[in-house]
């Protein structure tokens, strides 16, 4: 198949894209975030000269990831990446917190612990405007259609994107990251959609078993102490609740931006248990439907088993719930921090329900704990 219009840049479109960036009227904005202590020409100088996609990644990118985490998180850590091996490649599969936090902040772990970065799946109804293209493919980030009504379409882009993950991982030797649903999980329950594992067999139907343990599926689960974006998230789910939503111009670009100024607190990245194809020919296996079902929720079991809790999930349970069956996990003044929190919500008691907005909010931050108790049983 021919990929040219979702892959990422070839090393040798890297050049023209730099030049492209380091021309655009938004770049000194860009270049005094992320070198705040150079001067602008002498950065743009040096984004002139990169030539390869590894000169971008290691000299911008991660920069600019380590920039936001100095700016806005108070730790940052990861753990179960041990479990993996430099030398092969994998099929990450995370829960969806953030736009672009979530997999840029992997590549950070990655690189920091010796891995190739991997290529990421960015929707192409963010892939917008000439300098996103260019810092998105320059960033390994390859395009995904969004589901239209068209089923005949759709069905075509899901054959191209399962047969390129497939071409990644097994025939570029590249890692991939994907998201376990289409769009962000918004209110704090994360599930994988069995159409997601569906998808990842469409290129290799003869045996769906060794089809998806060819991909070394790794399931991943990253947290976040506050949420950036949880109150836009609420008024979303409040919207969708009331009847059909559309998003504003400019939605996504805002959310975006929300996640990566706003403050976040503790961010942990955790890699779960590697699904292995030995693990895979365990599951119930009757129909294609019930084994991508099954798979679905093999993945949803370790993500949230894995899910890094703070004392804002329990605070956020007690308060839902109106019980104190997690009082000793926090202290008064961290309890005090997540009510001021709250608060934010009463500048819009005018326009919502605040008692169901505020009952949204919670929910984001609680239901992982249910989430976790649920795949116990």
């Amino acid at each position: 198949m021919n990929f040219d219009d979702i892959r990422p840049y070839y090393d040798e479109e890297i050049p023209a894209a730099m030049q492209r960036i380091a021309d655009s009227k938004e770049f000194p904005l860009l270049a005094s975030y992320v070198f705040p202590d150079r001067p602008v020409e002498e950065v743009r100088k040096e984004v002139i000269g990169y030539k390869t996609v590894y000169d971008f990644q290691h000299s911008v990118m991660y920069y600019v990831n380590k920039q936001i985490l100095r700016r806005t998180t108070t730790g940052f850590s990861t753990t179960g990446i041990e479990q993996l091996s430099s030398e092969k490649n994998y099929l990450f599969v995370s829960n969806h917190r953030d736009i672009m936090l979530d997999a840029s902040l992997m590549q950070n772990t990655l690189s920091d612990h010796n891995f190739d970065s991997c290529e990421i799946t960015f929707g192409e109804n963010l892939m917008q405007g000439q300098l996103v293209i260019d810092v998105g493919k320059s960033n390994k980030m390859f395009k995904v259609a969004r589901p239209g009504a068209n089923l005949r379409e759709f069905y075509k882009s899901s054959l191209l994107l399962s047969e390129y993950i497939r071409h990644t991982i097994t025939k570029k030797h590249q890692s991939v990251w994907i998201a376990q649903r289409n769009g962000r999980t918004k209110d704090g329950i994360d599930r994988t959609d069995q159409g997601i594992i569906k998808m990842f067999g469409m290129s290799q139907t003869k045996d769906i078993v060794a089809s998806l343990a060819e991909l070394n599926i790794v399931p991943v689960a990253i947290s976040y102490e506050w949420e950036s974006c949880d109150v836009l998230k609420a008024i979303e789910l409040y919207n969708r609740r009331q009847g059909p939503y559309t998003k504003k111009p400019g939605e996504d670009l805002n959310s975006i931006l929300t996640g990566i100024t706003g403050q976040k607190g503790r961010v942990h990245l955790a890699f779960c248990e590697p699904v292995t194809e030995a693990q895979l020919r365990q599951l119930p296996c009757n129909s294609t439907n019930e084994f991508n079902k099954q798979v679905a929720s093999l993945l949803d079991k370790r993500i949230c088993s894995t899910y890094h809790f703070t004392p804002n999930n329990y605070i956020a349970h007690d308060l839902r719930e109106g019980k104190n069956e997690f009082r000793e996990m926090y202290s008064k003044e961290e309890k005090e921090a997540f009510l001021l929190h709250l608060s934010i919500l009463e500048k819009f008691k005018e326009k919502y329900d605040i008692e169901a907005l505020r009952d949204i909010l919670l929910g984001i931050y609680a239901n992982p704990i249910d989430s976790k108790r649920l795949f116990a049983k």
